[in-house]
Formats: structure tokens, C-alpha cells, sequence
């Protein structure tokens, strides 16, 4: 599955889109649009983004997890090597350190990206201050090419801005088209 990324300029175009992609069978579960007029896009029932888009909550989280899984593996070696609590520590301890760490730090990676703009969705920052609406169509792969040919044929004004080739990873890079 692809997200394939749409700029449109207004409102009007937006919901005229999100409509024709309905008519041709893409669910509202596919077709998430950013957009700073949240109003605007509710009272016109056109399903906005959610925090995964918003946010790198799940990026930074990872981070998080990876980095707290290294500090519980460290602390656990230190635990080992000095034992501090006795020679006879069970095992369970060493692993409990080292779940605690890592939980903690996906906790910590996890508030640090509500703090953050969506590291996919940065690329987008200057169209969407300006009042423009980002279009994320989640593509099936036997839908891509349907979804390519409506955009083409009866939206030519929304650029194609960026084609994301994994459903959503956090951690993979995204580039923007250059038309």
C-alpha cells in the first residue's frame, strides 16, 4: 500500500476530490486531508488526518523504545558485573530492568514527539501555512492506478506533492515531487 500526497487550494477543490474518490469506491479510512481549517473540513464531513500525521509521536517513540532498550541493557550488565543485591539475583530481575528502561524510554520518545510536527508531513509545512490542504490517499495496490487516473483526468490543479512508498513507517524518508 502506497500514501500518495495531493496539494489542493481550496476547500472546494478538496471536498470535490474526496467525493469523486468515493464515488469510484475509496473508503474514508484511505483519504485523510491536513489542513489548519479543521472547521471547515468538519462542516464539509471530509475526514481529516489524524495525530499519527499530525505528530511523530510513533517515531520518536521508537527512538525512544531503542534508546531506553540500550540504557536497560547497560544497566543490567552493571547489575550483573557488581551485583549489588547478592550473588543469587533471578534472571526475571535483569529482564524487568532492562523492559522497564525500554518502556520508559518509548514513554519519553512518545511525549517528545507530540512536540513535533510529523517528520513526512514537514515537507508540507510552508503549502499548509498558506492555507492549502494536504490530501494523504492511502492507496491498495489494485486502487493505485484509478486513483492516479482521477486525479489526472478530472483534478489536474491538485499537484501530486510527494508518493510515500510504505503504508506508514515512521523511520523511512519521503521526498518531494518536483513537477
Amino acid at each position: 500500500m502506497k500514501c500518495l500526497y495531493y496539494l489542493t487550494a481550496t476547500l472546494d477543490r478538496t471536498r470535490n476530490i474526496t467525493d469523486d474518490l468515493h464515488k469510484a469506491g475509496i473508503d474514508d479510512w484511505f483519504i485523510h486531508v491536513l489542513s489548519k481549517n479543521e472547521a471547515g473540513l468538519k462542516k464539509n464531513k471530509i475526514h481529516s488526518s489524524n495525530y499519527w500525521e499530525q505528530l511523530d509521536i510513533l517515531r520518536y517513540g521508537i527512538i525512544g523504545a531503542v534508546a531506553g532498550c540500550v540504557a536497560g541493557l547497560i544497566a543490567a550488565g552493571l547489575v550483573y558485573s557488581t551485583k549489588p543485591f547478592g550473588p543469587e539475583l533471578p534472571g526475571i530481575v535483569y529482564c524487568a530492568i532492562i523492559a522497564v528502561l525500554t518502556l520508559f524510554g518509548a514513554w519519553e520518545g512518545g511525549l517528545s514527539g507530540i512536540a513535533s510536527e510529523n517528520k513526512k508531513t514537514t515537507l508540507f509545512h510552508d503549502d499548509l501555512e498558506a492555507g492549502n490542504y494536504l490530501i494523504m490517499v492511502y492507496a491498495k495496490q489494485n486502487f493505485e492506478h484509478l486513483i492516479t487516473k482521477i486525479m489526472k483526468t478530472q483534478h489536474p490543479e491538485a499537484e501530486l506533492a510527494a508518493i510515500d512508498t510504505s503504508f506508514y513507517n515512521p523511520l523511512t524518508e519521503l521526498k518531494r515531487i518536483n513537477i
